[in-house]
C-alpha cells in the first residue's frame, strides 16, 4: 500500500506521524511525505494529515484517496488506532534533521488547573503517567513536553530516568505553583539544554515565596519564566510580576494573549528584548 504523510504546520516533528510511519513500514507499506508532483501519476492509497493549530491554513493538495486527519488543529478528540498509539519506538528517519528526542512521561493536567484558554485537560483528561518513548538514535538532547512534569504521580521515576540518560534536558512543563524543595533538588541534578521554563500566568497567585525557595537550589539565571498578559491581568499586575522576576534574577518572557493589542505588543517587546529591559524603565519605554 502507498501511504503518504502530511505535516500541515511543519513546525516540529509530529509524534503521531512518526508512529504511523513505523506502523506501516512494519507492514511493508511504501511510506513517504506526500508530494503533489511526484504522486500525481500513481495516487496514494492512504494519507495521514496532522495539524497542531486551528489557525493554520489547511493543506491544499490532498489527493483523491482515503484521508485520515488528526491533531488539535482538526479535532482535539482525534486519536489513532490503539495499535499505532502504543508504539514507543518512533520513526525519526522521516525527520532527518531532527537531532533531539521528543519525550512525554505523562499526559493531561492536574485537577486544580482550570485555565480557560488551554485544551489539554479536555483532550487528555486528568494527569496520568505514560510509557516514555525510546530515544532518537541521533538525539543530542531531550525535549520533555509534559504539561505538568511534577504533577505526574510518578514524577520521581521520570526525573531519575532523565538523569540516567545523561543527556541535556529541556523541560517545557514545570509548574512553579506546585514545586517543592525536593522538586528543585531533582531539577538541579539534571543536565539542562536551555533555561528551565516555568510560568507565572495568574496574577492572583503570588509566586514570590515559591520562587525564592526554588532559587535556593537552582541558580536564577538558569530559570526563564513565561508571563501571560492580557487575559486576566491588569497592566499594573503585569509590571509587578516582571519586576519581581527581575528582582529575583529570573528572566521573564512575556506572552501577550491578544497579539494585536497595542499595549500587550509594546509591553512584550520591552520585556523580551533583553538589552532594552535591562537598561530602560517601563514608564520611559511606554512614553517613547
Amino acid at each position: 500500500m502507498k501511504v503518504r504523510l502530511v505535516d500541515v504546520d511543519g513546525i516540529m516533528p509530529i509524534i503521531p506521524l512518526m508512529q504511523v510511519s513505523k506502523y506501516h513500514k512494519k507492514l511493508g507499506d511504501d511510506v513517504d511525505w506526500h508530494n503533489p508532483m511526484m504522486d500525481e501519476e500513481e495516487k496514494p492509497d492512504l494519507v495521514y494529515a496532522s495539524k497542531l493549530f486551528d489557525f493554520s491554513d489547511d493543506y491544499l493538495y490532498f489527493p483523491d484517496c482515503k484521508i485520515i486527519k488528526g491533531g488539535t488543529g482538526y479535532d482535539i478528540y482525534s486519536k489513532l488506532p490503539p495499535e499505532i498509539e502504543r508504539i514507543t519506538k518512533l520513526d525519526y528517519s522521516i525527520y532527518p534533521k531532527c537531532d533531539y528526542s521528543i519525550q512525554f512521561f505523562s499526559r493531561g493536567c492536574i485537577k486544580e488547573r482550570k485555565c480557560p484558554f488551554c485544551v489539554v485537560k479536555r483532550k487528555e483528561g486528568l494527569i496520568h503517567p505514560v510509557e516514555p518513548y525510546k530515544l532518537n538514535p541521533r538525539g543530542k538532547h531531550i525535549e520533555v513536553f509534559d504539561n505538568s512534569f511534577f504533577g505526574n504521580p510518578e514524577w520521581k521515576s521520570a526525573a531519575e530516568q532523565l538523569i540516567a540518560w545523561e543527556q541535556p534536558v529541556n523541560l517545557h512543563g514545570v509548574d512553579a505553583r506546585i514545586m517543592t524543595e525536593e522538586h528543585a533538588w531533582y531539577l538541579n541534578k539534571m543536565k539542562h539544554y536551555k533555561q528551565i521554563h516555568i510560568a507565572w500566568d495568574d496574577p492572583r497567585v503570588d509566586l514570590t515565596e515559591t520562587l525564592q525557595q526554588i532559587t535556593k537550589y537552582i541558580k536564577p539565571y538558569k530559570l526563564m519564566c513565561y508571563v501571560l498578559i492580557g487575559f486576566w491581568s491588569t497592566p499594573e499586575e503585569d509590571l509587578y510580576r516582571v519586576e519581581k522576576l527581575r528582582e529575583l534574577g529570573i528572566d521573564p518572557f512575556v506572552m501577550p494573549f491578544d497579539k494585536k493589542n497595542k499595549y500587550q505588543k509594546k509591553f512584550a517587546r520591552w520585556v523580551n528584548h533583553k538589552a532594552i529591559f535591562k537598561t530602560v524603565k517601563w514608564q520611559d519605554y511606554r512614553a517613547s
